[in-house]
């Protein structure tokens, strides 16, 4: 019999309620933080983006991005232009739709249209687009060639994935931006249902391909829109079809990023995972908008991670204050002392015994409005 080779293998140690135990832990091992750690200022860096930042910061003020899908888009695409950034989808003598309703194309299906139609000119059996007020939208070629100016132009794609649920013709397969205007709405051929997974994943690759053909050095960053359904026209809850919705897409995205990730070209942004995993309570009072401060610090992140120009320190930490002050976690206060630049407003809020809801984040949110007062006296 031969005698087996040495094998060395990784152990690591831990403590759990007075037990040792030691298991294997592979190559890698990332932990889920507690609150305290979830409180630090760089929190969101550490424990959500990592895994998912680019090789190198490559987007600059000359790089020309295309932004659509959800709603979650136009607040992409209203930062970066606001500063400085070449936001094409933001050309307002544009008639292309993904500059007029460029935040309402909700699904992968009709992303992916707009990528058929303008590269390749594939048209479609029925009226599927609709404008905000049900004005129906064609396939006018002149759009299309607008369109496709802006793609072939397009250095960087920003797509914002929002739902998985969909309206859709039972007699051609098309798939609607979203729901059918009362007056055309046919109820022998218009149906309602729930796309899978596999469905989301070959839409999102054929979009993926598509621009690797037509725009081959062009980068693609997937984001999924964390604003929840408004409603359900399934028979469940919407807080239930909601989950069903976000996760059909995080899947398709993720074993995506799992086949394709490598390549270098396409990219996921976890806007979704800092909103509802950062903050202690990031919507408004509608449960599903973000406070303003909340959505300056997904950018200010962004930033951060992707763009060669970088926030300062104290920019970092003045918008991480203020969006968890905005979320619930400090007092909201700290907000408007952040905005106004107020010393005395800040220490009066630092002399309060209690700053934190919880009280494991107590100590790492005191150190942090310490160096805020530090910039603030500088």
């Amino acid at each position: 019999m031969n005698k087996p080779s040495a094998t060395t293998f990784n152990f690591q140690h831990t403590r759990q309620e007075s037990v040792f135990r030691t298991w294997f832990r592979g190559e890698h091992t990332n932990f889920n933080p507690d609150f305290a750690r979830m409180a630090e200022a760089d929190a969101a860096l550490k424990w959500v983006t990592q895994g998912w930042e680019p090789s190198a910061r490559t987007v600059t003020p000359e790089t020309r991005i295309t932004a659509f899908g959800s709603c979650f888009a136009a607040n992409i695409s209203n930062w970066l232009a606001r500063r400085n950034y070449n936001i094409l989808t933001r050309d307002e003598g544009s008639n292309a739709y993904v500059v007029k309703c460029g935040e309402g194309m909700v699904n992968s299906f009709v992303i992916r249209q707009q990528f058929e139609w303008a590269f390749e000119g594939r048209r479609f059996e029925e009226a599927l687009w609709h404008g905000y007020d049900a004005e129906s939208y064609g396939y006018d070629e002149e759009v299309r060639r607008q369109t496709l100016e802006i793609f072939s132009k397009t250095d960087l794609f920003i797509l914002t994935f929002g739902l998985s649920e969909v309206w859709y013709d039972k007699v051609t397969g098309g798939v609607f931006w979203r729901s059918i205007p009362q007056e055309a709405y046919d109820p022998s051929r218009h149906k309602f249902r729930v796309t899978t997974v596999e469905e989301n994943k070959d839409n999102i690759r054929a979009i993926h391909d598509l621009i690797r053909k037509h725009r081959p050095d062009a980068k693609i960053i997937c984001t999924l829109s964390p604003v929840p359904l408004i409603a359900t026209f399934r028979p469940v809850s919407c807080i239930s079809a909601n989950s069903v919705s976000k996760a059909v897409l995080r899947v398709a995205l993720d074993e995506l990023m799992r086949e394709l990730g490598d390549e270098g070209h396409l990219h996921y942004w976890p806007s979704y995972e800092i909103v509802t995993d950062v903050f202690h309570s990031p919507f408004k009072q509608d449960r599903r908008h973000l406070p303003r401060a909340v959505l300056d610090f997904i950018m200010m992140l962004f930033e951060q991670v992707w763009c060669e120009r970088q926030p300062t320190d104290a920019e970092m930490l003045r918008h991480w204050i203020a969006a968890l002050s905005a979320s619930g976690l400090v007092s909201d206060r700290l907000e408007g002392a952040i905005k106004e630049d107020s010393l005395t407003a800040l220490r009066r809020i630092m002399a309060k015994r209690k700053l934190a809801r919880h009280p494991e984040a107590e100590a790492a949110i005191r150190a942090q409005l310490e160096r805020l007062e530090g910039m603030l006296k500088a």
